[in-house]
């Protein structure tokens, strides 16, 4: 299943929310530690910082979720208006299930990675106003293997009862089990959405998109005569 192009005229998008899991920023991006040093840890708490600004631009404050250990991060954008969940620590699907819980019944809801630093609210919003045309489906990352984005819970006109929620299934391969699970693969020309952050060269395809302002100025910080990128 594909859908190989974005909508031109979509029918009025449903009330999205939009579930973000950010992993205690204290631990996350081990694979940049390298390359970066220590400048790890802020450099991932700035990154998840871009990708909610992102999505408090394109849904709005009182339609995220945000699954998180990080007091920081979850003190910050909870004074900004956004839900927060307390993440256990038993993985990043289960955590989604526990953000997805909360989403409002009857509400479409989406699934959203943390590491998104290029993110910009239009291909949020175009992204999932391509998911309003479809019960479930799904946006794959940049090498169309894993997934960034998961959709559900869509009610279209004339279809009835919504398949429910989304199921996610994240991690290595995600995309084909996604679709296996059948959720609808929407291969959309976003790459700032579509570009998840886990490594220097991820970081790099990112900063040739243009990084949310909290990620350049920790890069910029570590690479301060670069130009375009690192």
């Amino acid at each position: 299943m594909s859908d190989l192009s974005p909508p031109t005229s979509p029918a009025p998008a449903p009330d999205w929310h939009v579930v973000v899991p950010v992993k205690d920023t204290r631990h996350g991006k081990s694979r940049l530690a390298r390359s970066v040093g220590a400048a790890r840890e802020p450099l991932a708490r700035a990154i998840a910082d871009d990708t909610l600004e992102a999505v408090v631009g394109a849904v709005g404050a009182d339609r995220v979720i945000v699954v998180t250990s990080d007091a920081g991060l979850a003190a910050e954008w909870s004074q900004r208006g956004v839900h927060v969940v307390a993440d256990p620590g038993e993985g990043l699907n289960a955590a989604l299930g526990l953000g997805l819980a909360a989403v409002p019944t009857g509400r479409a809801a989406a699934a959203l990675l943390g590491d998104l630093p290029a993110l910009h609210p239009v291909e949020l919003r175009e992204a999932l106003a391509a998911a309003a045309r479809h019960d479930q489906s799904f946006v794959p990352d940049a090498d169309g293997v894993g997934t960034v984005l998961r959709c559900g819970g869509v009610v279209r006109s004339g279809d009835g009862v919504p398949t429910g929620l989304p199921r996610p299934l994240f991690g290595a391969g995600s995309a084909a089990r996604h679709e296996a699970d059948g959720a609808v693969r929407l291969t959309l020309d976003l790459p700032r959405l579509r570009t998840d952050v886990d490594d220097l060269a991820s970081l790099e395809a990112a900063s040739l998109l243009g990084l949310g302002t909290r990620t350049q100025a920790v890069v910029s910080g570590l690479w301060p005569r670069a130009s375009g990128w690192i």
